[in-house]
């Protein structure tokens, strides 16, 4: 990840068909067409009843929900193989999943295996997302409850998205008991995600070095506290069985000294978001390259929808940088996707909306709300070869295309 490239993001959801059928192969032609590196998705759990894949029922076993051939037939010795070679949950899932769950697993790894060779073979490679929390009443939570606390759940602090903080509700982890079992579970969940994507995306990295922790029981997450993760040790522990993984912290929201240190001490990729970024700096492009810059993430507004309600000081500044950069883009949605294009950062990577110029509607999640997210689809045929053509113009114009 020490190119300069930039990529798409989009969740095999928000696919015209929401699977992986002839869409998402679509989708990869067009992102090679419009020179980008990078498919960046949301985690492929199965998801809770909202469609949030941020609490899927299990950490290790992907949704069936996207399989293009749910019916495939399966044989019993490729259930066995899948099986043997997922030792570590493989058998847990089977047992909170039900009959047909290791099915649906060699599915899709069928299908999965054969769109990521796919995708490969034009130059697309994959970011994952890893949450740091599991799910309550997860698979992982029923099979390894030993790793997790009693009595307290996870959130964060009051901030900009709510006055009474957000009461996430996850278990939190027992970490000095993963400390005492050499961190396997995290290891073995590393492993996973090795097995599906190219590089991963850790969800809420501070939590890795101090998480917020509500009383079982309360109503808001205002009454936490702020405890002691487990810092470097778990990623030595992921390095000294795997090797090097190529990762991205998201270090937004309430950031102190030590979880920047710890992302740099680690080599990893931080994050910084364009929005933020102009509504809040004089120079909203200075930052050190080791950064995936985004237009706005998945938590965010879209481009446009942010832009109709920006402070008129953050709209200057992006006007005024795209003057000075030679972006020609008047569209507000397309000189945030070139001033992206145009920064610093090793990668830059933007929601599909903001390609196509979708307001406030178009967004994907609302943080501190419980309905009405996850359900953005794309229309079919949305993507046209006109703007995978700006894109690759804008990507050359930035030196981020493949070479």
């Amino acid at each position: 990840m020490t190119k300069r490239a930039s990529g798409i993001l989009l969740h095999p959801t928000s696919l015209p068909s929401g699977r992986l059928d002839e869409e998402a192969y679509a989708f990869v032609d067009w992102l090679a067409a419009a020179g980008q590196t990078w498919w960046q998705l949301l985690p492929l759990g199965p998801p809770d009843r909202d469609g949030s894949p941020y609490r899927a029922a299990s950490a290790f076993a992907c949704s069936p929900a996207l399989l293009a051939d749910p019916d495939a037939a399966v044989a019993p010795a490729e259930i066995e193989s899948f099986a043997a070679r997922h030792p570590y949950w493989a058998a847990d899932w089977a047992r909170f999943g039900g009959e047909g769950a290791l099915a649906d697993q060699v599915r899709f790894e069928r299908e999965w295996s054969a769109l990521r060779a796919y995708a490969a073979e034009r130059g697309v490679r994959l970011i994952g997302d890893i949450p740091i929390y599991v799910a309550p009443d997860s698979a992982d939570e029923h099979a390894h409850p030993e790793l997790f606390q009693d009595g307290f759940v996870a959130g964060v602090p009051p901030d900009e998205w709510s006055a009474t903080g957000q009461l996430w509700g996850n278990p939190l982890y027992d970490w000095a008991e993963l400390r005492r079992t050499g961190y396997r579970w995290w290891i073995e969940r590393f492993r996973r995600m090795l097995e599906l994507f190219d590089a991963i995306r850790i969800d809420h990295f501070r939590g890795f070095v101090a998480y917020w922790s509500v009383p079982k029981g309360h109503k808001t997450a205002m009454r936490g506290t702020w405890r002691r993760g487990p810092g470097r040790a778990l990623f030595d522990a992921v390095a000294g069985e795997l090797g090097k993984v190529d990762l991205i912290a998201e270090d937004l929201g309430v950031i102190t000294p030590p979880v920047h240190a710890l992302r740099d001490e680690l080599g990893i990729l931080g994050t910084v978001v364009l929005q933020f970024e102009l509504a809040a700096r004089s120079d909203p492009l200075d930052f050190p390259k080791r950064r995936v810059v985004y237009t706005g993430t998945h938590d965010n507004d879209t481009a446009a929808g942010w832009w109709a309600s920006a402070p008129q000081q953050a709209k200057a500044r992006a006007r005024a940088l795209a003057q000075e950069l030679g972006i020609e883009s008047r569209e507000p949605h397309r000189i945030l996707v070139e001033l992206a294009l145009a920064s610093p950062g090793e990668i830059a990577i933007v929601p599909v909306q903001d390609v196509l110029g979708l307001g406030s509607k178009a967004r994907m999640n609302t943080p501190a709300t419980s309905s009405g997210n996850w359900r953005f689809r794309l229309e079919r045929g949305a993507l046209t070869d006109e703007l995978a053509a700006w894109l690759r113009d804008a990507g050359a114009a930035a030196g981020r295309l493949r070479v």
